[in-house]
């Protein structure tokens, strides 16, 4: 099996994780079975992932998002929240949807929506929990694009929208 895809050292997006490195792509048995698996580390999450080679398309597994695609991201910052009229739980699953697509512009769709009420009392708890989600989403994969440190890109990521 000849993996063209992701090399050992390669900053990958797993949709539910965010941003990983791909550590090694080892051969191991199982169930009797040769396998090919991707091993990526996620360092945020002290966490290690073995993605089935054969599997890593079908689970979302890709590289880093092009410079294109984060900029329009981070024009979605800058745009009109849209404030759904839906019942919270109903919203709250859609953004949840959002951020495990793993896609930056829909993650910055809800970083932008949610963003509005950020520093008002009157955002609950959940809202909060899932901005805060979106927010290290993002910043984790515009650091990693950018080559900058974390804090930095979501400090990037909060000028944008208090400029917006």
């Amino acid at each position: 099996m000849l993996n063209e895809s992701f090399s050992e050292g390669d900053y990958v997006v797993y949709p539910t994780h965010g941003v990983g490195k791909v550590e090694a792509i080892e051969l191991q048995k199982i169930a009797g079975h040769e396998l090919e698996l991707f091993v990526i580390t996620f360092d945020r999450d002290r966490m290690t992932l073995r993605v089935p080679v054969p599997k890593a398309r079908k689970s979302g597994l890709r590289k880093l998002s092009t410079r294109i695609v984060m900029d329009s991201a981070l024009s979605t910052l800058r745009g009109r929240a849209k404030v759904k009229r839906a019942m919270w739980s109903r919203r709250a699953q859609e953004y949840e949807a959002k951020i495990n697509s793993g896609d930056p512009v829909s993650i910055a769709e809800v970083v932008r929506d949610l963003h509005r009420n950020a520093n008002q009392p009157d955002q609950s708890y959940s809202e909060r929990q899932i901005y805060e989600a979106a927010l290290e989403r993002l910043a984790s994969e515009l650091a990693a694009v950018e080559s900058i440190e974390q804090d930095m890109a979501t400090q990037k990521l909060e000028k944008l929208l208090a400029a917006a």
